[in-house]
């Protein structure tokens, strides 16, 4: 199941929105095929609108929009006029965040997270469909009903169509959820290239096979840790970095799963325990070589391409990566250039 043509490189952008403009101007100008938000302490849409409006070209995602912390028609009208605005440009990204946000951070339901997300989905399917078709709206699903659609709510026609559809996932449930109904899956910074191969990729295969479709449909998308630099001192602290990085999923229970594929399940355990007592540094000293060099790409600046498109190669469609800021214009421009086999 390899990669559907070149592979894409995106960046993520700041989403404090007085940043926004000149982040996007600047991910365009560089050449990077796309930019994302992330639903961290900003809201994921409000920058995309800033996007949109100060570039022509890059496609505009996020990575992700907490989809449990709203409801499919809400979503609906935002993906709807982000896609009009950014004239088609936008991938819509839903994640599902774990149970203690959406109940104690959102106060909002939770449960069977893969089949409530599979619905989302759909009825997000079902609002588009009777704005663009003028089909009745009569979506009567376990998690979500909406039935009422009055002429002075449905927006404007536009000509870009619906928004594509992504999913972020880890476990098999949702990944099969994502290869059934959505039109690209968002993978983990915490997957393997293993994991990837043994886990995901068949995952994806089972969804796919249930609604009839076809890999030339569908984008795998990743964040990849990087250990780079111009210089060992900047390779050494890129490192030291994306250790405690590592350190801190490989704490979280719902990524244990990804550790024992490799054999590395008590590791688990062990830096859950010191998460709790708040120990991060000595977490960061449990990360060996060997793990670092199975979830992080680490090479120098001038052979982190190929090292890159290796990682990638047959896999992952789309890659979303942070080159250090000491790197020139024309050194990013060059990188770009070789990872897509320009």
């Amino acid at each position: 199941m390899g990669a559907v043509g070149g592979l894409k490189v995106d960046r993520g952008v700041i989403s404090r929105l007085a940043e926004v403009a000149d982040a996007a101007r600047e991910v365009e100008r560089l050449g990077y095929d796309g930019c994302w938000t992330a639903e961290i302490s900003h809201d994921p849409f409000l920058p995309l609108t800033l996007a949109a409006e100060h570039t022509t070209t890059i496609e505009l995602g996020t990575s992700i929009a907490v989809a449990f912390a709203r409801n499919p028609m809400n979503v609906a009208n935002i993906g709807w006029d982000l896609q009009d605005y950014s004239q088609g440009r936008l991938l819509l990204g839903l994640g599902t965040q774990i149970k203690p946000h959406i109940e104690k951070r959102f106060s909002m339901p939770w449960s069977q997270p893969a089949r409530r997300m599979r619905e989302f989905v759909f009825a997000l399917h079902a609002i588009w469909d009777c704005w663009r078709d003028g089909a009745k709206l009569g979506f009567d699903g376990d998690f979500y009903t909406h039935r009422l659609m009055t002429p002075m709510f449905v927006p404007e026609l536009h000509p870009y169509g619906s928004p594509k559809v992504v999913i972020a996932a880890v476990g098999e449930l949702m990944t099969e959820v994502c290869g059934e109904v959505a039109d690209g899956l968002i993978a983990h910074a915490f997957t393997t290239k293993r994991y990837f191969d043994e886990v995901t990729i068949p995952a994806l295969q089972r969804g796919m096979a249930k609604s009839g479709r076809s890999r030339a449909d569908f984008q795998v998308m990743a964040p990849v840790f990087v250990v780079t630099g111009v210089d060992e001192a900047e390779i050494e602290a890129a490192a030291a970095a994306s250790r405690k990085q590592i350190a801190f999923y490989a704490s979280t229970p719902a990524y244990r799963k990804v550790l024992e594929l490799h054999g590395w399940g008590d590791l688990q355990s062990e830096l859950h325990r010191l998460s709790l007592e708040g120990q991060w540094d000595a977490m960061a000293t449990m990360i060996s070589d060997e793990i670092l060099e199975t979830f992080a790409v680490v090479a120098p600046l001038d052979g982190l391409a190929a090292a890159l498109g290796a990682r990638c190669d047959g896999i992952i469609d789309r890659v979303m990566v942070g080159l250090p800021s000491s790197a020139s214009e024309d050194t990013v421009r060059a990188f770009l250039d070789e990872v897509r086999g320009d």
